[in-house]
């Protein structure tokens, strides 16, 4: 166990640890809405925000913060515009969110800091980004654990929550803020190009067990749990990059699960013929 003997290990664990509780509470409802791309939207954005930080001299994360959020109000103001046509809003904010990232990228003067987070630094969080991630993690757990069933309700259906009640526009205001703001936070530990990848594999091996909204929610935390701990210690031992270590091992185990049931589907099927 000499990987916690070092405060960057330590400090990378707690925060990869937080995200995976999070991420999957928001990667859930995106699935269940048909929305499993916005990630990839709003992680390019995220992009966008990073170097106008770096520009304009802010911390990074602050300004990938306000660029995904700023492309969440905008996805889905398109969507309620064109709701038969929901995921042209996706297309619309990323299009627009890599030419700007391309373009502002170029003016970054110092691009190693920029490229960290294209595939994530998780081993590289300074004090001010672990306190975000903290603050970020309290309030969308608050938020997912007070809006639960509303959020479910939103999640698979918009047109009957309504009528039964639910103040689906404020709902769907807060859940887009925490959305962005979640990507954008991630982005600095597992990338900005692969964080959508963490929304949904966890969700997609929970979906594989869960009976239920309540058990696919704690199988896909546990899934991602598992998987942040796995990749970090792959990462460090192996000397790989921790946020594709992350998301290679979430998805080699959904392929593995989808295999494992493949076999017992055939097993059983030779049983019953028997």
């Amino acid at each position: 166990m000499a990987i916690f003997e070092y405060d960057f290990m330590r400090r990378a664990f707690a925060v990869g640890l937080l995200l995976a509780v999070i991420i999957p509470c928001i990667g859930i409802i995106i699935v269940l809405k048909r929305l499993s791309m916005i990630g990839d939207a709003l992680s390019h954005s995220s992009l966008a925000g990073v170097a106008a930080g770096l520009i304009m001299g802010i911390n990074p994360i602050v300004g990938a913060g306000a660029a995904c959020i700023i492309a969440a109000l905008g996805i889905e103001g398109i969507r309620k515009k064109l709701p038969k046509y929901s995921e042209m809003s996706i297309a619309i904010v990323m299009s627009a969110s890599i030419g700007l990232a391309g373009v502002l990228s170029g003016l970054v003067k110092n691009a190693a800091n920029f490229n960290s987070f294209l595939f994530g630094s998780i081993v590289a969080i300074s004090d001010f980004e672990m306190i975000l991630v903290v603050c970020v993690s309290f309030a969308v757990m608050a938020a997912f654990v007070l809006l639960y069933k509303e959020l479910f309700y939103v999640a698979l259906d918009e047109r009957a929550a309504r009528i039964a009640g639910v103040p689906v526009r404020s709902v769907n205001f807060i859940f887009t803020v925490l959305t962005a703001v979640t990507v954008a936070v991630a982005s600095r530990t597992v990338g900005a190009l692969i964080v959508s990848a963490m929304m949904v594999v966890p969700t997609a091996c929970a979906m594989q067990f869960g009976k239920s909204y309540k058990q696919t929610v704690l199988f896909s935390i546990a899934f991602a749990v598992a998987f942040t701990v796995i990749g970090l210690f792959l990462s460090y031992y192996a000397r790989l990059k921790p946020g594709g270590t992350i998301v290679l091992t979430g998805v080699l185990c959904f392929l593995l699960i989808l295999l494992a049931k493949k076999i017992a589907a055939s097993l059983a099927a030779i049983g019953n013929g028997a």
